[in-house]
């Protein structure tokens, strides 16, 4: 199917038109099948999407940088005003790689985050995640390719 989407869309994509990115169900294999075929088919090495394995030319820390961002930017937000994230009830929609990411490092700035959901339900966790917590989460939906329901 990558390879099929590439021979059509590689005329509509490039660094000054659109830089496609992985998303739900399209990991780092799937955008390496379509980088590669968008190389073979434009017979041009730049690559123009993001989200690809490091043997591919991808960043090191691509998968926790969206989740990470967003935590980095609500605590800017949060100092600007005089607040932290230290003890604070925090809520996140979503339980796949960014809800991931912005769980963990939301829990190292002092956060207590009670919620994770995905399009089944959500999880309500008035204790908060911990380590562990999360590991059992990202083990649902990372390999079991499992719910949230599979979680409680």
């Amino acid at each position: 199917f990558c390879q099929a989407l590439m021979t059509e869309l590689f005329r509509h994509l490039g660094p000054d038109t659109d830089v496609p990115a992985g998303d739900i169900g399209v990991g780092g294999r799937e955008v390496a099948f379509m980088s590669g075929m968008m190389k073979k088919l434009s017979n041009n090495t730049a690559c123009v999407f993001t989200g690809k394995g490091l043997s591919f030319g991808g960043s090191l820390i691509r998968p926790e940088a969206t989740g990470y961002g967003l935590v980095y930017f609500t605590d800017a937000m949060l100092k600007r005003h005089g607040l932290g994230f230290e003890g604070r009830k925090v809520s996140v929609s979503g339980a796949g790689n960014v809800a991931q990411y912005t769980i963990e490092k939301a829990m190292e700035l002092g956060a207590k985050v009670i919620t994770a959901s995905d399009s089944g339900g959500t999880v309500v966790d008035e204790a908060g995640f911990t380590p562990e917590k999360l590991a059992h989460l990202a083990e649902i939906k990372n390999k079991r390719y499992g719910r949230i329901e599979d979680y409680a």
